[in-house]
């Protein structure tokens, strides 16, 4: 194959067919949602005969169980993509609409209008559901999207595809709106980050390394995150009880995710009450905990964490724990070692809540609740592409407005300017 030109092929198909689904009116869009749902659940033994050939590669190939783990669909994560259709197709569709309409001196009224971004490219990894929610969100959003999982899970991709595209021929919309990249070579990936004349953005899901090369090799701009270094900040007027419920759960509740806390911050003056409890549920769980020697002095079983551990998303059993003076130093501990996605305090004081939500610069920033909150679903959103840390155009938990862009709209009645 001439991966050049495939690659050119795909993202010229991919502007014709996004012209042609902007204009798709909500019924159309919503219909091929619910048709792509049913070909799932249709052909939901199908699916799995297809994706059990990927993971039987995938143990071959000797990849590390947990990305097999992520690889492998079961009949509830099947049923879940179709339901996810399902509750995509339910969302109010946000293009078309007008808001901040406002009358101007010379008669004219100035508003903006959501529109499509144009093509997407979605470049991820492991989760062949992925596709079908990728695919959901840029069709409810007036998107084509161009589709580049990783070689592991090439089979369950197409094959999910195939429902997609039998949904978006139903309604008479083009199979090119949801274009799954055929190829394994990883140049492809290479091309498709250069198509800047055919992209519109790219948003990278996976792991750190191919953030990097995506971050290091795009022409196009992007939606992403690099890092996920959540932290929680106990306050020294923290309810005891809220403190402990929120610190568990925002690192057990499951290891593996952006949004888990890596570490925890925990004012000296409530230190000596907060942390031995909170060590004893940790330790029982299986968490390493690595301390600063302020930590370590009360719970002397820690590890002692070293300037490496403050900058680490360890997405395992492991947490940082310090001991800060108070909020200012929380703050800029955060600020130094943080990645910009999610950090939380706990505290009944209303004025030292209000500074750390002005002051952390986060594309989330909790008040009395954990760190795991931060998804687009919990968000009402719906569903999510994946999460931003950048600070243009979207930031968060990247849901159907994330996919969208504004452009200014005027109505006259014949005024001119003079």
């Amino acid at each position: 194959m001439d991966i050049q030109s495939y690659m050119v092929g795909v993202g010229k198909q991919a502007r014709a067919a996004s012209r042609l689904v902007a204009k798709a009116d909500t019924a159309t869009k919503n219909r091929a949602l619910t048709l792509t749902a049913q070909a799932i659940e249709r052909d939901v033994q199908r699916l799995l005969a297809v994706n059990a050939q990927d993971v039987a590669a995938a143990r071959g190939n000797k990849l590390e169980p947990a990305l097999i783990d992520r690889l492998t669909l079961t009949e509830k994560i099947i049923a879940a993509m179709a339901d996810g259709l399902r509750q995509i197709a339910e969302l109010p569709d946000p293009i078309g609409a007008i808001s901040e309409l406002k009358q101007q001196p010379s008669g004219i009224k100035v508003g903006r209008m959501r529109v499509p971004l144009g093509v997407i490219a979605i470049i991820y990894e492991s989760r062949p559901n992925v596709t079908a929610d990728a695919a959901g969100l840029c069709l409810k959003a007036g998107n084509a999207c161009i589709l580049r999982g990783g070689s592991e899970a090439i089979r369950s991709n197409q094959a999910i595809a195939a429902c997609v595209h039998e949904g978006l021929q139903s309604v008479g919309l083009p199979e090119t709106a949801v274009q799954v990249i055929e190829t394994t070579d990883r140049a492809a990936v290479g091309g498709l980050l250069r198509m800047h004349e055919y992209v519109d953005i790219v948003v990278p899901r996976g792991g750190k390394s191919l953030i990097e090369r995506v971050m290091r090799e795009s022409r196009i701009p992007m939606i992403k995150h690099l890092d996920g270094v959540c932290h929680v900040y106990i306050d020294d007027k923290a309810d005891l009880d809220k403190a402990v419920r929120i610190a568990d759960n925002a690192k057990t509740q499951r290891l593996g995710t952006c949004n888990t806390m890596e570490t925890l911050l925990v004012a000296r003056g409530i230190a000596d009450e907060v942390l031995p409890k909170l060590a004893k549920i940790y330790q029982d769980k299986g968490i390493e905990l690595r301390g600063d020697e302020a930590a370590r002095k009360i719970v002397p079983g820690m590890r002692p964490a070293t300037e490496e551990d403050w900058y680490t998303e360890y997405l395992a059993a492991i947490l940082a724990v310090r001991v800060v003076d108070g909020l200012d130093q929380a703050i800029e501990h955060i600020a130094v070692y943080g990645s910009q996605h999610t950090d939380a305090i706990v505290t009944e004081d209303p004025a030292r809540a209000q500074r750390f939500l002005r002051e952390v610069d986060s594309s989330s920033v909790i008040v009395n609740a954990s760190t795991r909150f931060a998804d687009g679903y919990e968000y009402g959103l719906g569903a999510e592409i994946g999460i931003s840390t950048d600070k243009l155009h979207a930031r968060g938990p990247v849901g159907l407005e994330g996919l969208t862009s504004l452009k200014w709209v005027v109505f006259g009645h014949g005024e001119i300017r003079t």
